[in-house]
C-alpha cells in the first residue's frame, strides 16, 4: 500500500469521527490517551512528558481537556502526594473502542473490495 493510500484510509477515519460527532482531540492529546490506554502504567505527568518529549505544562493542559470529556482521570500518589497518576476510564474506553471501531471498518474495507470486485 503506497503512503497516500495510508493518508486516504486515514483521513476516511478522521472525516467518520468528525460525522460522529465525536470530540475533537489534537494530535497531543490523542498520543496521551493513547500512551494511557495502549502501555502499562502507572502513568504519570513527568513520565508521560517524557516519553513524548513534551514539557509538563503541556501535558498537564491537555490532561485538563482529557479529564473534562471524563476520558482520563488524575489521582494524586498515596505514598508521594507530588506524584499525579493519570488513570483510564469507563468513558475514555468506550470513546476509544468506538475510534477502533471506525479504523477496523475503514481498513476491512479494501479487502472486501478486493474480494467482490
Amino acid at each position: 500500500m503506497a503512503a497516500t493510500d495510508h493518508l486516504t484510509s486515514w483521513r476516511e477515519v478522521m472525516c467518520d469521527a468528525v460525522r460522529a460527532d465525536s470530540p475533537d482531540l489534537s494530535m497531543r492529546q490523542w498520543a496521551i490517551l493513547l500512551t494511557v490506554y495502549l502501555k502499562p502504567g502507572p502513568h504519570t505527568v513527568r513520565a508521560l512528558a517524557r516519553d513524548l518529549n513534551v514539557p509538563k505544562p503541556a501535558i498537564s493542559r491537555a490532561l485538563d481537556a482529557l479529564s473534562i470529556l471524563g476520558f482520563i482521570k488524575r489521582v494524586r500518589d498515596m505514598n508521594d502526594k507530588r506524584i499525579v497518576i493519570v488513570q483510564k476510564t469507563a468513558d475514555g474506553a468506550i470513546y476509544l473502542d468506538s475510534f477502533a471501531r471506525l479504523v477496523e471498518a475503514q481498513t476491512e474495507e479494501p479487502a472486501l473490495g478486493a474480494m467482490y470486485g
